[in-house]
């Protein structure tokens, strides 16, 4: 059993630009879905500001274009009392100018550089318009106290341990 904190900015931050892979929350009413969420994992790229990512024709993409207001969640767990997540509400916007999508494709893929994704692929942004974290920390780690937390698996310690 440990405590939830709000995970600081910085912290949002962080994990927002170095998880590999994110969820995406969309929802569809009337003819584009049946009201239902619908929630997918993808790989994804994020510039501080928005999160980028492409996508073959489908579900996705049809509920997307009707209803264009997302939820981002992105998260990370070493145990089921040490974790950390972020959940941010956003708007879809596809790109379709041809600098903005090699932008947006640099954003993903870095310095691996881009690969051959096809003329069906759709590339689009997640404009963040808000973000909130939350983090948790064993009460004990066996007998190392949590302000020695810090230190265990990373230089700059793998969780917040104030808060």
């Amino acid at each position: 059993m440990g405590t939830i904190r709000v995970l600081p900015a910085e912290g949002i931050e962080a994990l927002l630009r170095t998880a590999v892979v994110g969820r995406i929350a969309c929802c569809g009413h009337g003819l584009s879905g049946d009201g239902r969420p619908y929630l997918v994992p993808l790989a994804y790229g994020y510039d501080g500001e928005s999160i980028y990512a492409h996508s073959g024709p489908g579900r996705k993409l049809d509920l997307m274009r009707a209803e264009p207001r997302v939820t981002f969640e992105v998260d990370e767990a070493e145990a089921s009392d040490r974790w950390r997540s972020v959940i941010a509400e956003g708007t879809f916007e596809e790109i379709d100018d041809p600098r903005q999508r090699n932008a947006a494709l640099a954003v993903i893929y870095g310095p691996a550089g881009i690969p051959d994704l096809g003329t069906q692929t759709v590339v689009f942004r997640i404009r963040l318009t808000s973000r909130s974290g939350r983090y948790e920390t064993p009460d004990r780690l066996g007998s190392t106290s949590i302000e020695n937390a810090a230190s265990l698996g990373r230089e700059d310690g793998p969780w917040p341990t104030t808060g």
